[in-house]
């Protein structure tokens, strides 16, 4: 089971008050727990420095729509400038996103991007960043409507997924960007609700591959059938955005039940052995 730690209780931050949809509020890389972003923490004089990227103007949890699918939104969420720390993990490790308790009528995959950063990531912008993707996992039953899905599984696993950092990619400082897509109401034009959060990682070891990435931007339209589709009927469901980079795991792009992610929710270590990095 994971290891579950506020972030209030971390950095005295105020706990926003809403209690629909969510936000990453803490990150295990490799057994060491980092504190995500909170939009409470632009209450504070001296916000502190966390690897997740900045979205003050996120206090409803909110979601960024189809139609902002062409602007640098979609990358890191709205207006979201770059987290101030990195979280290390070594290549072929592993990082949990631990969520603030995500709604269970919002059904939908999960998705798993890097982009490499030239130099410092604290000093990045969303739309300089060049995704590839790592990791998605879709619908994984639908025997009675709306189906099961990742998001379910996410839920299951005390609000957490887990991601498999590819063993072979170059050493170095990566954008980690970890995505929810609602569908609950993706049937009609602009339905679809995107909630991606962005995590800045410090990779070691590795090897030598560099897979070619493209902008967020250029990930989803209004129109994909991932992104426009009535869940709630018999359903095969294509995962949106680019297919999964060579090295990743080997969940299909198209599918009617989705393979699943590595491990969703199993904690990076157990809680004894989990070691906390508090922000300055």
């Amino acid at each position: 089971m994971s290891f579950k730690i506020h972030v209030a209780a971390l950095v005295g931050a105020l706990v926003s008050a809403t209690s629909a949809h969510g936000h990453v509020s803490g990150i295990v890389a490799d057994g060491t727990f980092y504190p995500g972003y909170d939009p409470s923490f632009q209450y504070q004089a001296t916000p502190p420095k966390v690897v997740g990227w900045s979205c003050p103007g996120c206090l409803d949890n909110g979601f960024v729509s189809p139609d902002m699918y062409t602007t640098s939104n979609i990358a890191c969420h709205k207006n979201a400038t770059a987290g101030q720390a990195s979280a290390k993990v070594a290549a072929g490790g592993t990082v949990e996103l631990q969520w603030t308790p995500w709604p269970t009528s919002h059904h939908g995959p999960v998705l798993d991007y890097l982009a490499k950063c030239d130099g410092d990531c604290t000093t990045t912008t969303a739309e300089g960043l060049s995704f590839f993707k790592i990791d998605h996992s879709g619908l994984l039953d639908d025997t009675t409507s709306p189906g099961n899905w990742a998001s379910d599984k996410l839920i299951s696993n005390n609000n957490s997924w887990t991601v498999t950092i590819p063993s072979d990619i170059t050493p170095g400082n990566y954008v980690l960007r970890h995505e929810i897509i609602a569908l609950h109401s993706a049937g009609q034009v602009n339905g679809a609700q995107n909630y991606p959060q962005c995590i800045n990682i410090q990779v070691t070891g590795g090897g030598s591959a560099s897979p070619a990435g493209v902008a967020a931007t250029k990930f989803y339209t209004s129109q994909d059938p991932g992104i426009l589709v009535n869940i709630y009927q018999t359903l095969t469901y294509d995962i949106p955005g680019p297919v999964l980079s060579s090295g990743a795991g080997s969940s299909p792009k198209s599918s009617a039940v989705a393979s699943e992610a590595p491990a969703s929710g199993t904690a990076a270590a157990s809680s004894s052995s989990i070691s906390i990095v508090s922000s300055p």
